[in-house]
């Protein structure tokens, strides 16, 4: 636990390599971008005015709201805002997204407390990954249950917070514990049988967290953290500083369930092999590992559409790909993706079982009209660590969400600030635009 607290307290940006440093504007980049694309939808628009509500103050700025609440508050608003659109970064191995909460979580503290650091802020978001991610892990090795993002981000946010608010490094020990304890042991598999807004518990992990931080700073007690301190757990921690996990998040292309991509992939594949449109097939058969199965809804909402695998097949059929608009009403009100929907038959396989969560593969089987039959090859999604998705892929995706909300200038904007951080500009031209 030493090293672990070691490792928050005392790594400064001079200590970080390049590449990690570029990673971290990648992830910023990436999760920024999807919260301009979900601040449009009713989950957030509910969030955002219930955090103004019921967590009300002035120390931080909700997201593209103008509204200001509590840290804890906008920390809540502004997670459940990235969460309300599947479009975010996640880390294969906690099976899970570390992104979603860990940013919001260190704004809105970052914000309350007049910290105005660039170079702070990327060196504390690469502390958050390396802490979230781990985290994550070893709390799905040491529990029977498989718990949403935010009963395990909300230790990552908590040391942020403990770090921003220069606690010392018995508090933060303190935090860290109430985080676990408190954080939202929120069972992932009960949205992915019945999706709805709660999704995958990011905002209210990231809500836990800040909360935690000033708990532990006002006295409050709530060690140990299991997951941090348990010694048949300590493997997770030993490579902190060594092994960057920042650098093994991958990057989502489409605005739907991770499980949800590889059989995307396949059938555009065929498509672009063969060359046949959605109306040329008869019959679909995806073969996937169990939790991808599951992703089985029939949409009527934008929660379902972004977990329900036969629609994100669907769509890809007959648009080609999948884009906000295909999550909300325009997609969902289209009769032809809806009928593909309700026919595809979905499997599962010993194979694609057995290497889950490292690899999530599926192969789509089409049969045509014509009578041929097309199989793919085992295919996973893109955008994972081992195979990168360039710059230029990550930020035509942030333009392309950004740009019809906010306009040209704004995201460029947006843009430029960010991409000024690794050079020690402050960071007040950022918050000022995500407070607007």
């Amino acid at each position: 636990m030493t090293q672990v607290i070691d490792f928050i307290h005392d790594t400064r940006f001079e200590d970080l390599p390049t590449e990690m440093i570029h990673e971290a504007v990648r992830c910023l980049t990436d999760t920024l971008g999807v919260s301009v694309g979900g601040a449009q939808t009713d989950m957030s628009r509910i969030i955002r005015s219930h955090a103004v509500r019921q967590f009300g103050g002035t120390g931080s700025h909700i997201w593209w709201d103008g509204r200001t609440a509590s840290p804890a508050g906008a920390a809540l608003a502004n997670g459940m805002t990235i969460d309300a659109l599947d479009a975010h970064d996640g880390y294969k191995p906690a099976k899970g997204h570390v992104g979603c909460g860990v940013i919001p979580g260190l704004i809105a503290v970052m914000e309350a407390e007049g910290r105005n650091d660039a170079n702070e802020l990327l060196t504390s978001l690469i502390i958050g990954y390396e802490i979230g991610s781990r985290a994550g892990v070893a709390l799905h090795d040491s529990v029977s249950d498989y718990h949403t993002s935010g009963a395990w981000i909300a230790l990552a946010v908590a040391a942020l917070g403990a770090r921003q608010l220069g606690l010392t490094k018995a508090e933060t020990r303190e935090a860290v514990g109430i985080a676990e304890y408190h954080g939202p042991r929120s069972q992932m598999m009960r949205v992915i049988d019945a999706p709805t807004m709660v999704k995958d518990g990011s905002g209210w992990g990231a809500m836990a967290g800040v909360s935690a931080a000033y708990l532990a700073q006002d006295g409050f007690t709530g060690a140990p953290a299991i997951t941090m301190e348990a010694p048949d757990l300590a493997h997770f921690w030993d490579d902190l500083g060594q092994n960057w996990l920042v650098a093994q998040q991958y990057i989502k292309l489409y605005p739907v369930c991770r499980w949800a991509q590889p059989p995307v992939e396949a059938v555009l594949a065929l498509m672009k092999k063969h060359q046949f449109r959605a109306d040329d097939v008869a019959e679909i058969t995806i073969e996937t590992f169990h939790e991808g199965k599951r992703l089985n809804t029939i949409p009527n909402n934008t929660e379902e559409a972004q977990y329900s695998l036969p629609y994100a097949v669907a769509v890809a059929l007959v648009r080609g790909t999948i884009g906000v608009d295909e999550v909300t009403q325009n997609g969902l009100s289209d009769q032809k993706i809806r009928a593909i929907t309700k026919s595809i038959i979905i499997t599962e396989t010993d194979e694609f079982n057995a290497v889950f969560p490292a690899h999530r593969i599926a192969r789509a089987i089409l049969k045509l009209k014509d009578g041929r039959v097309l199989v793919s090859a085992p295919t996973e999604a893109k955008g994972d660590p081992e195979v990168k998705i360039s710059d230029a892929v990550l930020w035509s995706k942030f333009y392309d969400l950004t740009v019809p909300v906010i306009g040209q200038d704004k995201a460029t904007s947006l843009d430029k600030a960010i991409q000024a951080l690794p050079d020690g500009n402050n960071v007040n031209r950022l918050f000022s635009l995500l407070a607007d």
